[in-house]
C-alpha cells in the first residue's frame, strides 16, 4: 500500500465529508453535510476501500456513536486510520512485525553450544562452520567411525540397507518395510549432504566471505535439524 497516499486520500474524505452544525429552535440540533451528497459519497467510495485494508473490522468496530452525526463511522475510521498510518514506522520499530522470530540458543546444543563466542563476535560464516564441525565430530563418535567424515558419513549412516561390519547405521523408526522409513532415512541422508556439499564446503573455501547474520541463521537452523535427528537415532549395528 502506498502510504503517503492512502493518509492525502483520508484527509481529502475528511476535508469533504464536513458536518455542518444546523441549531434547532426546539433545542434538537443536529448536523448535516457540508457538501453535496454525490461529492462526499464519491469520495467516501475510495476512502472505503482503504479502510476495508488498514481497519479490517471498521464497518463493526464497537465505537461510541454520536448523536445526529452523518457518516460519523466513516469520519471515526478515517480518523484512526490516518494516525496508525502516520505512525507506522515508529509501531514498526518498537514493536514488531508479529512475524515469528528465530532464537539461536533454542537450537540443539551441538549446534548453539559450539558456536556463540564466534556469534557474539560476528563472525557468522565461521560459526556455521563450527556447528558443522561439532555435528560431524559428533556423529563419528556416536557411530564410533574415523574413517569417513560429513556428508559421506552421514549419507552412509542413514542408508535404509542393512548395517555391515564398519558400517553401522541411525535409524529414526522402526523398519516396517513401509515407504515412510524408507522416505525419512532417504530424506535425512539428503539433507546431510545437501548441508555438507552445499553449505559447509563451499563456506570452507571462502574465508573473505563474511555472511549476513539472516543468512547465517538460516544455515544454522538447517543444521540444527540435522542435528536433532541425529542425536534422536539410535544405531543399528551388523550382529
Amino acid at each position: 500500500m502506498n502510504r503517503e497516499w492512502a493518509i492525502t486520500r483520508l484527509k481529502k474524505f475528511l476535508s469533504i465529508a464536513w458536518l455542518k452544525y444546523v441549531p434547532n429552535t426546539r433545542g434538537l440540533a443536529h448536523y448535516r453535510l457540508g457538501n453535496t451528497k454525490d461529492m462526499v459519497q464519491g469520495e467516501a467510495q475510495i476512502a472505503e476501500q482503504i479502510l476495508d485494508r488498514v481497519l479490517p473490522d471498521w464497518r463493526t468496530a464497537d465505537w461510541e456513536q454520536p448523536s445526529n452525526q452523518p457518516l460519523w463511522r466513516h469520519r471515526e475510521a478515517a480518523n484512526r486510520a490516518i494516525a496508525l498510518l502516520e505512525a507506522e514506522q515508529e509501531l514498526l520499530d518498537n514493536l514488531g512485525t508479529g512475524a515469528p522470530e528465530l532464537d539461536a540458543s533454542t537450537m540443539h546444543p551441538w549446534v548453539w553450544g559450539s558456536i556463540q563466542g564466534l556469534w557474539s563476535s560476528g563472525h557468522f560464516r565461521e560459526a556455521v562452520g563450527a556447528a558443522a564441525r561439532a555435528i560431524n565430530a559428533q556423529a563419528q563418535t556416536k557411530l564410533g567411525r574415523r574413517d569417513a567424515s560429513e556428508a559421506k558419513l552421514l549419507s552412509d549412516a542413514f542408508s535404509t540397507n542393512v548395517p555391515t561390519p564398519g558400517h553401522p547405521r541411525l535409524r529414526l523408526g522402526t523398519d516396517d518395510g513401509g515407504d515412510t522409513f524408507r522416505n525419512v532415512h532417504d530424506g535425512a541422508g539428503n539433507l546431510a549432504r545437501g548441508l555438507f556439499s552445499a553449505i559447509r564446503n563451499p563456506l570452507a573455501h571462502e574465508n573473505e566471505i563474511e555472511l549476513e547474520e539472516n543468512e547465517a541463521l538460516e544455515y544454522l537452523a538447517a543444521f540444527s535439524i540435522l542435528a536433532r535427528w541425529v542425536d534422536k537415532a539410535t544405531v543399528e549395528t551388523s550382529v
